[in-house]
């Protein structure tokens, strides 16, 4: 699920503080981080990787960012009506999992991301894994599952606690994850920029493509 990088359109809580231009930089790497680590993946699970994107005039912006990518435009509604459309969109006969991703943890550990399908073939109707804010940064889910994406209170502290609320009272076995941090405003990326000094320490030789090569570099030029 993404944004094109364009300033006034992406990271707008972030740009509050860092302004329009630099937040769109910073979303285009996190953008391009996030899709090194599902294109890393992918191929584990003969995955096929789709973008789904905003706003809908955007398809050739997103394509140069993630060549050989599968790309839709998200619809009207609410962040959970957009997920929902997307969900629907993924299950195609014979698919037993589908995930979800923003664009927001660019460090997102793929072991961790990988611990979603494995949770579902487990038994589990969704998992997700909690963001640091109350929110979460990548959900999969084993069908279609609405009641956990309609009336939910969207960028807000308490989505985790309502998910968990709504599939208890749906009967749904929700498995939640270890937490991680993804980044909303500029307060968040003073943790970014730990999270990348403990990933690559000096001396070390350079990180896979996956491991968000993409901030450190945007970081670097502020």
């Amino acid at each position: 699920m993404c944004k094109a990088p364009r300033p006034g359109v992406s990271k707008t809580r972030l740009a509050a503080v860092v302004g329009a231009a630099r937040a769109a930089q910073l979303a285009r790497a996190f953008l391009l981080d996030s899709a090194d680590i599902l294109r890393f993946l992918a191929p584990r699970y003969a995955a096929t990787l789709t973008a789904f994107h905003t706003p809908a005039d955007a398809e050739q912006e997103i394509a140069a960012l993630l060549p050989g990518w599968a790309l839709t435009p998200q619809p009207g509604g609410d962040l959970g009506a957009r997920m929902g459309a997307a969900f629907d969109a993924l299950f195609q006969p014979g698919i037993g999992c589908a995930l979800l991703t923003g664009t927001d943890a660019p460090t997102l550990p793929p072991a961790l991301l990988e611990l979603l399908p494995a949770a579902v073939a487990a038994g589990a109707d969704a998992a997700l894994i909690p963001a640091l804010d109350g929110g979460y940064c990548a959900i999969a889910m084993a069908r279609p599952l609405p009641a956990l994406l309609d009336g939910m209170p969207w960028s807000a502290p308490g989505l985790l606690d309502a998910t968990r609320a709504r599939a208890a009272a749906e009967g749904l076995r929700l498995d939640v994850l270890q937490p991680w941090h993804d980044v909303d405003g500029a307060e968040d990326l003073d943790l970014l920029r730990l999270s990348l000094a403990a990933a690559q320490p000096p001396g070390c030789s350079p990180l896979p493509p996956y491991r968000a090569n993409h901030s450190r570099v945007a970081l670097e030029a502020a």
